[in-house]
């Protein structure tokens, strides 16, 4: 039996936020903040905050702009965070509403009707609420059938998604699944911290996994499934509905995105680069039989240092495309989105990977052949 990516879809929201506009926010809160501690600053009982950069930015992660679902209030130097209003219960949930939009992408580009879906699985680093199931509740936004539930995996959440729903259907339990990947990061964002103000962005994808007996020409044939997890608080956030009652909540540095960078890096890429070369080997498959790596897009860097110790040799833009310039980090849409936009191009026959990592720490790895 042939599991397929029948076809991805891609929601992008409707504004954006450069290094400029972002730097020039950060820089205001720092001087105002810097100048209400003045006299603490110069006693030394308080450090005084330093002012971020375009130039800084870039260089530590290959950033240059990010998509959001909202940007007055991110922007607002008295506010800090982004101001999308609570729904009521009996309306859309706003990452069901923007799951829906990346699937009906989907579903158009691969000619399947929502009817035809057996399964809706729900994976995310930034799940809305516990309880009801956003799968469910995209399910029947959609009108789809079958089941639905939701994942977590952090940033490796869509390629773990993926390899459930290769399992359920080599499994039989379907033959059509839906994966939906809707990620608003940016509520994850101390943007008051120099060090991560700049990290994410906003965006929702899908992805259309299928027998291959039903699945549209042009589509690809999954070659194999990878997955590895290896704890660490190196990346790290403790807001959950446990401490929401906490009043101080948002004054509270770990409740947000905290991490250690340097480690990060120090231990992700040999991780992930290992975890990839032994994939192909279990595969009878070499680094050269890749045509192109659609890596996580979490900080450019990194992805130029995994590609080269994967390939032997320093990857171009069409080996392991990025979409970070444009789009920031998106956690786990990040690598779909890149797969999205630059896999047309390809023959059929042509091999490619599709690789995710983040907290956890996580790491996925579907390896895909393009169908004729």
């Amino acid at each position: 039996m042939t599991v397929v990516i029948s076809a991805t879809g891609l929601y992008t929201p409707p504004h954006s936020i450069s290094n400029d506009e972002l730097v020039a926010s950060f820089n205001a809160f720092v001087a105002r903040y810097n100048s209400e501690h003045a006299e603490d600053i110069g006693a030394g009982v308080l450090p005084a905050l330093q002012q971020s950069s375009a130039e800084f930015i870039e260089k530590a992660s290959g950033i240059q702009n990010r998509y959001v679902l909202e940007k007055a209030g991110i922007l607002d130097i008295q506010r800090m965070v982004p101001d999308i209003p609570e729904r009521p219960n009996e309306q859309i949930s706003i990452t069901a509403e923007i799951a829906v939009a990346a699937a009906k992408e989907a579903l158009k580009k691969a000619g399947r009707d929502a009817s035809d879906i057996d399964a809706v699985i729900c994976s995310c680093s930034s799940l809305q609420r516990p309880y009801p199931a956003l799968a469910i509740e995209v399910q029947k936004a959609l009108g789809a059938g079958g089941f639905g539930y939701d994942m977590n995996v952090a940033c490796s959440s869509a390629t773990f998604a993926i390899q459930n729903a290769y399992d359920i259907i080599k499994a039989g339990h379907g033959r059509s699944v839906l994966v939906v990947c809707p990620e608003i990061l940016t509520g994850h964002l101390n943007l008051r911290d120099r060090d991560t103000h700049f990290i994410f962005g906003d965006a929702s994808v899908a992805i259309l996994v299928e027998h291959a007996e039903i699945a549209p020409p042009g589509s690809w044939a999954i070659l194999g499934t990878k997955l590895q997890t290896r704890f660490s608080n190196n990346i790290r956030n403790n807001f959950g509905f446990l401490n929401r009652c906490d009043p101080q909540w948002r004054d509270m540095p770990d409740k947000l995105i905290t991490q250690q960078g340097r480690k990060v890096f120090k231990e992700v890429v040999p991780l992930v680069s290992e975890m990839i070369l032994q994939h192909l080997a279990e595969l009878d498959l070499k680094p050269s039989d890749l045509k192109r790596m659609w890596l996580h897009q979490a900080n450019s860097n990194m992805n130029r240092l995994i590609a080269e110790r994967v390939l032997g040799h320093e990857a171009t833009q069409e080996e392991a495309p990025t979409i970070l310039d444009e789009y920031g980090n998106t956690a786990g849409a990040g690598s779909i989105i890149a797969f999205h936009k630059y896999s047309k191009d390809l023959a059929a026959g042509d091999k490619g990977l599709i690789c995710s990592f983040g907290a956890g720490y996580s790491a996925g790895s579907i390896l895909i052949q393009k169908a004729s």
